[in-house]
């Protein structure tokens, strides 16, 4: 087999793979084991029934499928004894398979499986940032950087015009002369700031339950709004009847505790935007998760206040979760939808359990603020 045919092959392997997770992703989104098989830049993604291919070799005059003495109906494999018994053997058993991902190619089918619109900036500032990229070959360079499919081409060339190939015992030996290398070449590209504040409230009524559904989806939004901007700054913020900014560990392990003051999140929200990210160079990004359990109407009003008067004119959008509790009134989404529902980057969205996270996101995402 050809290096271009085994680089193929491995080509349409990533697209079935890419088809299967795209099948389950609801199951995927609704599932937090994938988080905790994220690394830097890859997710590892549990897939059943699934193979790499490759080859196996065996011994001369074995046979196989279709080979020796049969009849049609007879069991591939010999069988002695009922299921579970017989001898300890030693084949391997049915496994399921990790496949890893980068993180832009789980946000490529994100986008296309919830149909997301690619995000088109506020006209703000740019930052820009400097990438090497690989623009052709040449004949010398490092040894990491050897583009071993161009030199074995380079090689087969030179032995079929001299007249050493042999067809029957195809061999390719390459020789110092063969040898070809990746070229690089520094590009500048314009890239736009983007800041991330997530909001939660961690009173008594948001339980462990509440708190995964968050982690869940934060880490579903950050996917796609990473890939969207490179260099995405990210701020936590917890709240019961105050608000602190914490690192993200502290956002997801915070013990619940306390009432509910929900202007204190927006109030810190406003606080951080105003001395940290300028409107005209950044994109601002605003996620509070409740159960909508606010402490008076009073606060209701006063939230109401803020976010008309300062936070939705700042940001591209402002998305609010409400998570079902079996303590919150959930009064508040109904509030924002009846006093607010004329700001188009204000986004509601409800999520009564883990298999409605992947509808939420859509809600957020969907339309391309």
């Amino acid at each position: 087999m050809t290096l271009m045919n085994m680089e193929n092959d491995y080509n349409r392997f990533r697209q079935i793979i890419k088809g299967k997770i795209k099948e389950n992703l609801r199951k995927y989104i609704s599932n937090g084991e994938m988080i905790g098989r994220k690394g830097k830049e890859l997710v590892s993604i549990p897939l059943p029934q699934i193979d790499i291919p490759r080859f196996r070799f065996g011994q001369p005059g074995q046979g196989g499928v279709a080979q020796g003495d049969g009849n049609p109906g007879d069991p591939l494999s010999p069988s002695d004894g009922e299921e579970g018994e017989g001898q300890a053997g030693n084949e391997p058993g049915a496994h399921v398979r990790e496949v890893e991902l980068t993180m832009d190619e789980l946000a490529e089918i994100l986008g296309e499986e919830l149909e997301l619109p690619n995000i088109e900036p506020r006209g703000k500032k740019e930052i820009v940032s400097h990438k090497d990229r690989y623009t052709g070959i040449r004949r010398v360079g490092p040894e990491s950087l050897r583009h071993h499919k161009r030199t074995f081409k380079e090689a087969l060339k030179r032995q079929i015009i001299s007249g050493q190939f042999n067809v029957e015992k195809p061999r390719i030996v390459p020789i110092r002369d063969d040898y070809r290398y990746r070229s690089w070449k520094t590009t500048t590209k314009p890239e736009s700031n983007a800041v991330i504040i997530y909001m939660m409230d961690v009173s008594g009524s948001m339980g462990e339950e509440q708190k995964e559904i968050v982690r869940l989806e934060t880490f579903w939004i950050d996917t796609w709004l990473h890939y969207q901007y490179k260099g995405l700054k990210t701020r936590y913020i917890v709240h019961d009847a105050r608000a602190y900014e914490v690192d993200r560990e502290t956002f997801f392990t915070l013990k619940e505790n306390g009432g509910t003051v929900i202007s204190t999140a927006y109030e810190l929200a406003l606080k951080i935007i105003e001395k940290d990210y300028p409107v005209d160079e950044w994109n601002i990004y605003a996620f509070h998760f409740s159960d909508g359990d606010n402490w008076s109407r009073d606060d209701n009003k006063y939230c109401l206040e803020l976010l008309r008067d300062h936070l939705l004119p700042k940001v591209n959008m402002f998305g609010y979760g409400q998570v079902e509790s079996t303590y919150g009134s959930g009064e508040f989404i109904e509030f924002l939808e009846q006093h607010l529902n004329e700001w188009d980057n204000l986004i509601l969205s409800w999520i009564e359990s883990k298999n409605d996270i992947y509808d939420s996101i859509k809600d957020f995402l969907g339309r391309g603020k």
